[in-house]
């Protein structure tokens, strides 16, 4: 230390008082002048060594050390720096510092470097990610500092904070709590009614992982001591949808933050299966929101003191209704739901005058569009209807959109529909004539559009003079294609061809109208998601992809004889007509349309809507040369989604569509990647004895090409327990499906498990195996001999075990003559030299080892209707060309 001391001496530290910036500058100035003055360069290090910037300082120094190597005192000093530096780097890369340095920075006033503030905020969201970090922030009264940040009213400032929350609390439940308790539910609720469209999503994101969190909790089985330290959620969950449920009719709150309400209301309150008995939620929401809710949903746009909303809100509110009506189990629940909507209704109509009248038929359309039987009732009520039809005459285009509207939505129930032909059509046609405002004329025409199609696709039913239909077609087309007009307009031409394409003739015109088509695939790409379900529908009908079946013919002849009235097919929705459309949709791009529309994550996307799209999927991969059109267009990656969520029915179209194109294209480039592995349980889906013979064997096909590819997804398949169903349709009596699982049996062979499977005691998987082998059918003599041929080459102790299952009072000749057949067996087996001597041995007693056949190219080594059947040489022969029995 002497010899620093001497060099103090001669540059003397600055003192606490003094300016290290100054004195920084000074020094810089003085090296400018001179680079080699050591004094000022020693100088310098010393005020950046204060200021903290020590990497500047240690190259002072260093350089320094090279102007006079022998001093002994810039040495001492420098490595002292060094030092201290190290242990400040160890001490700035602990998660402690780094948090705090975040926190820091982010609530530093004075900061005004924008970068600086936005790494630390991304710092601190990656932080929070990890459970360490997470835990750390939590710790280090991280909650209270994220309060501050979101105090601040600063829109970036508190989107940092939100993501940071969400980290601490997903999948979290401990932390969740705390979080809640110091925030506050009405905190959070006031942060997700703000004007700014992400802090909104951002805190409706926060509030989802909240629920999820708190949710778990409650389903888990807590026992003994544990369940003596877990809090009850209950109360919790309550409090958060109670302010949310306020948040609905506040008038502060921003049309955004009501949506993101009703979103988060839709995805947590309904049970997710009808397996959970516990409704408790919905009817606790029914009995204190409902009300709330319906708010919303009579809101008139652009009346006085109306909540702020927007184009979707009302569409949320009637998802959101008919969730919850569905969500009832007992016609008690669904009797007081009718009351409360009643009530509701009663409340505005009688006694509000016209502003009244107003809301009552806007909350009546409201409920057709989601809980139709409610709405009916409603609809029912004294003085509905003919206020209604009296308001459609109004002179104000306002009051003439909501009774248009309430008409077009009342008019799906028959007995109505025929009502209004009857009364309202001659006023919608003096609407559509004479109106001079576009939203009104569109909305007529969608409503004569609705009333014209009530005979669904009954050729012989029609309500309207022939060529009428065509004509609505027409001007329906004509106002989609007008991009003069905004989209929430145009979105009504969509729903006016919804309802108009029942008839097979609008069906051709509107494949050929190529600006039409594009024109409604641009829509169901905008961020209107209103009109999803018109384009699915309209989609339906020109692919006739709807259930239909084909009509006893004796009940056809009794129908005949009473009189009845028997439903006709149009002569343009035979097979040939509804291919030649789909050709035309495929042209046009219909698989993009459809990826985008299931991508959208608005209530709007329904499970109704998700299978309207599974089954135009399934119409589209129809036929065979499509299906790699479909898969590059995105078609593969958007039916997975699809199978795994939404209707029964329509999981079970998307599956089948999945099968289809895992059949006759290279699974592993249908869906590449990972995405290969969430095929299969779809695919396995498709084997439950609920299913039809054609889905059944189309699943079974398509595990077939899976099991060949990789042990990796053998072992998918095992897990999803597909094993005992496939094994189950090898006793099926149609020939086709006892084909395809043997084939599936034979790839899947391949896995240790199902191996062990065929030397279980007690079981006859062996025996059939042997027994199939003999059949007439070539393919099921070659599918099982492949399997026996695989057995044996990989598991060699199931060839001692075919003389056990198969013995000669069985009456089975089967051993004895597997040799006849032309299927090449693994080596095995036909080269009885790879075998151990006590296999060996086996095999001479099936009388196998001199006549197999050694055909290079027939051994089904990997079955399958796309893959190629493995090749085996012949262990005397050359090349892979067949020859004739040699071994």
């Amino acid at each position: 230390m002497g010899l620093v001391q001497a060099v103090l001496r001669h540059f003397p530290l600055l003192s606490p008082q003094e300016d290290y910036i100054k004195a920084e500058a000074d020094a810089t100035k003085a090296i400018e002048a001179d680079g080699r003055d050591v004094k000022a360069l020693f100088r310098r290090s010393q005020a950046l060594q204060q200021l903290g910037r020590l990497d500047q300082a240690v190259s002072d120094l260093q350089r320094c050390v090279s102007l006079e190597p022998r001093n002994k005192a810039f040495q001492e000093a420098l490595r002292a720096l060094g030092s201290s530096m190290h242990e400040k780097m160890k001490a700035m890369s602990c998660t402690d510092s780094k948090v705090e340095q975040m926190f820091q920075i982010l609530l530093d006033l004075d900061e005004k470097d924008a970068d600086k503030k936005q790494k630390a905020a991304q710092n601190l969201i990656v932080l929070a990610r990890e459970e360490a970090g997470a835990e750390k922030i939590f710790q280090s009264d991280g909650v209270r500092l994220l309060m501050q940040l979101l105090d601040t009213a600063k829109a970036d400032l508190m989107l940092a904070a939100l993501r940071t929350l969400v980290g601490l609390c997903s999948g979290h439940r401990s932390r969740t709590t705390a979080v809640l308790a110091e925030l506050g539910a009405p905190r959070l609720a006031a942060v997700l009614g703000v004007e700014h469209e992400q802090v909104s999503l951002a805190a409706c994101n926060l509030l989802h992982v909240m629920f999820d969190s708190l949710k778990e909790g409650m389903q888990k089985d807590f026992r003994g001591k544990e369940d003596a330290v877990v809090l009850d959620s209950s109360r919790d969950l309550k409090l958060l949808i109670k302010h949310l449920l306020e948040l609905l009719v506040l008038e502060g709150a921003s049309a955004h933050g009501r949506d993101n309400a009703l979103n988060l209301l839709i995805k947590v309150v309904p049970r997710k299966s009808p397996k959970e008995t516990n409704n408790s939620l919905s009817l606790w929401v029914i009995d204190q929101g409902l009300k709330k809710i319906l708010e919303v949903g009579s809101t008139v746009c652009g009346s006085l003191g109306s909540l702020p909303v927007t184009e979707n809100s009302r569409m949320s509110t009637s998802v959101l209704l008919s969730k919850l009506y569905e969500d009832l189990k007992c016609d008690a629940e669904r009797e007081n739901f009718h009351h409360l909507c009643e009530d509701y209704v009663r409340s505005w109509f009688e006694g509000h005058e016209l502003p009244g009248k107003l809301r009552a038929i806007q909350t009546v359309s409201c409920l057709l569009q989601g809980p139709s039987d409610a709405g009916n009732r409603v609809l029912e009520l004294e003085g509905i209807m003919d206020s209604v039809l009296s308001l459609c005459a109004s002179v104000c285009e306002a009051h003439q959109l909501v009774a248009v509207e309430a008409l077009i939505h009342a008019a799906d129930k028959a007995k109505r529909a025929s009502f209004i032909t009857a009364n309202g059509v001659n006023l919608l046609k003096e609407i559509y004539k004479h109106s001079e405002r576009d939203s009104i004329r569109i909305r007529a025409l969608v409503g004569l559009c609705k009333l014209g199609s009530a005979g669904g696709t009954d050729f012989s039913m029609k309500q309207f003079a022939e060529g009428s239909t065509m004509k609505l077609a027409k001007q329906c087309r004509k106002w989609l294609c007008n991009e003069a007009i905004d989209a929430g307009t145009r979105r009504w031409a969509v729903e006016g061809l919804a309802y108009l394409t029942f008839d097979a003739d609008v069906k051709e015109e509107f494949v050929e109208d190529k600006a039409a088509m594009q024109a409604m695939f641009h829509l169901a790409k905008s961020e209107d998601r209103s009109v999803l379900y018109a384009v699915a529908s309209t989609l339906v009908n020109c692919t006739n992809s709807y259930d239909h079946e084909e009509p006893d013919p004796q009940m056809l002849e009794l129908a005949k004889y009473a009189k009845q009235h028997i439903p006709e097919q149009h002569p343009k929705d035979k097979p040939e007509f509804v291919k030649r459309r789909v050709r035309k949709l495929l042209m046009a791009g219909v698989v993009s349309a459809l990826a985008c529309m299931v991508k959208s994550e608005n209530p709007a996307l329904t499970s109704s809507c998700r299978e309207l799209i599974s089954r135009v999927f399934l119409a589209l991969v129809e036929e065979a040369e499509d299906r790699g059109g479909v898969v590059a267009q995105g078609g593969g990656k958007a039916l997975i989604p699809l199978s795994l969520e939404g209707t029964e029915v329509g999981q079970t179209k998307a599956a089948q569509a999945l099968a289809k194109i895992t059949i006759t294209s290279n699974p592993e480039m249908a869906f590449p990647g990972e995405r290969i592995y969430e095929v299969v349980r779809p695919l396995v889906s498709l084997l439950h004895l609920q299913r039809t013979g054609l889905e059944n064997f189309e699943g079974l096909m398509a595990l077939t090409n899976l099991a060949g590819i990789s042990e990796r997804l053998r072992q998918k398949i095992l897990k999803e327990r597909a094993v005992p169903m496939i094994e189950g349709y090898m006793f099926e009596e149609h020939e086709l499906i006892r084909l395809a699982a043997t084939e599936c049996m034979c790839n899947m062979a391949m896995s240790k498990e199902v191996q062990e499977m065929f030397l279980a005691e007690g079981s006859d998987r062996l025996k059939l195996m042997v027994l199939y082998s003999g059949e007439e059918d070539e393919k099921l003599r070659r599918a099982a001999s492949g399997t026996l041929a695989m057995l044996t080459a990989l598991h060699p102790p199931i060839c001692k075990r075919i003389p056990q299952v198969v013995s000669a009072q069985d009456g089975l000749d089967c051993p004895r003559t597997l040799g006849q057949h032309p299927v090449s067996y693994s080596p095995s087996l036909w080269w009885p030299g790879a075998l151990a001597p006590e296999h060996r041995a086996a095999c001479g007693d099936l009388g196998l080892t001199l006549r197999w056949s050694c055909r290079g190219g027939a051994g089904p080594l990997l079955l399958g209707s796309v893959m190629m059947v493995a090749p085996l040489p012949c262990r005397r022969c050359t090349g892979w060309r067949s020859c004739r029995p040699c071994c």
